[in-house]
């Protein structure tokens, strides 16, 4: 069992400790700092032509960006480093400093007329895979990784319990192509106060179908031309209509709304799975790969029946020096054009996969039982 240790920051943000199985238990190291108070809660602004809720957070222009290795704010603090966290870590998680949701909870307040604003309830925190101060997830260990899978589930049920959450959106963006603003391994999670777009669509889809859509695709896709890794409780496949040049959908083979069902075998086996998955993405072209890897999770409190967990993997880059980039009609009309076809996107990660397994220093299967 993961130890988790609960303390606060100097301004009063949560900070809580995951260590592995074996771990001596942690005293925590208060915060010595003294920092400005939180900033106001952000505004929402629904948009009258679709119905999205528009976050307007202005406090998140004066976040890090890109600091010198020196001043990494996700490092272990120092006299000459006044971090956020106190203490050397194995994961770390703590409300971010500057969030585009919280720290106020609460439900959306009932409006009405064309202009309708509340406040961005909700909560938003920044998750360390290492106290390491570079890589990404997929740099980590199978143990790290078990580790940081056990503190996405324990987060998952923890912030869906708040008062006003609707959907928990955990999820990690690897290289400055994407717009990292820190190069320490980390990763995101937004508590919203509200079901996402994309969520909508998908239960607009699953509704009209009358059955378990995404069960049904994915029993498709177990056998056919688009399946890239298959695990006694995962598959990943690239999806028949797939927007990204790299687009990898990762299933639980168990129907489960979330991350914080998941039971043990399944944890253990994803955190050598995805590990696997994200050095055949770096195989490709032999370089680290820019990507967004994304828990889509059921909504908190309904519809949790038509929604299956996925982690969905996607990166922009199409070749060894080009990206792929949201122009005119995937930005404005929001109508995408693929440029890789799903099945040889599927053979290539395929043939990068196996090379991963092939090479002594990224098989993960031996370094899962070191």
């Amino acid at each position: 069992m993961t130890t988790i240790t609960s303390t606060t920051l100097a301004d009063g943000r949560e900070l809580l400790y995951f260590d592995a199985d074996g771990a001596p238990q942690r005293v925590p190291t208060s915060d010595p700092r003294t920092l400005d108070p939180r900033p106001d809660t952000p505004q929402l602004r629904r948009d009258p032509l679709t119905g999205d809720w528009i976050t307007v957070a202005s406090a998140r222009q004066g976040r890090a960006h890109l600091p010198p290795a020196e001043f990494d704010p996700l490092a272990p603090q120092t006299p000459s480093n006044p971090s956020e966290i106190p203490d050397d870590y194995e994961v770390a998680v703590f409300e971010n400093r500057s969030p585009a949701f919280g720290p106020a909870l609460g439900d959306l307040s009932v409006m009405t007329g064309v202009e309708r604003s509340t406040v961005a309830s909700g909560r938003c925190e920044v998750v360390c895979f290492s106290a390491d101060r570079t890589g990404s997830f997929a740099t980590q260990t199978p143990q790290r990784a078990r580790t940081i899978i056990d503190a996405w589930a324990h987060r998952t049920e923890a912030l869906s319990a708040l008062q006003g959450v609707e959907q928990v959106f955990v999820f990690e963006n690897r290289g400055v192509e994407i717009g990292v603003t820190l190069h320490h391994p980390h990763g995101q999670i937004y508590a919203y106060p509200y079901v996402t777009p994309r969520t909508q669509q998908l239960l607009t889809q699953a509704r009209q179908h009358h059955g378990d859509l995404q069960g049904e695709i994915l029993q498709r896709e177990l056998a056919g031309p688009r399946m890239v890794a298959e695990t006694d409780h995962w598959a990943a496949y690239v999806p028949f209509a797939a927007r990204w040049p790299i687009e990898l959908h990762v299933q639980p083979k168990r129907r489960i709304p979330d991350l914080a069902a998941t039971r043990d075998t399944e944890r253990d086996d994803l955190a050598v799975l995805s590990l696997r998955l994200l050095r055949a993405l770096d195989a490709l072209y032999d370089g680290p790969t820019p990507y967004i890897a994304a828990w889509h999770q059921a909504p908190v409190r309904e519809d949790r029946d038509l929604v299956r967990l996925t982690w969905q993997i996607t990166s922009p880059r199409r070749g060894t020096d080009r990206l792929k980039y949201l122009a005119g009609s995937e930005a404005a009309m929001g109508a995408w054009v693929g440029d890789i076809v799903p099945e040889a996107g599927a053979q290539r990660l395929r043939d990068a996969l196996a090379r991963v397994d092939a090479d002594p220093a990224t098989r993960i299967g031996e370094q899962a039982h070191a």
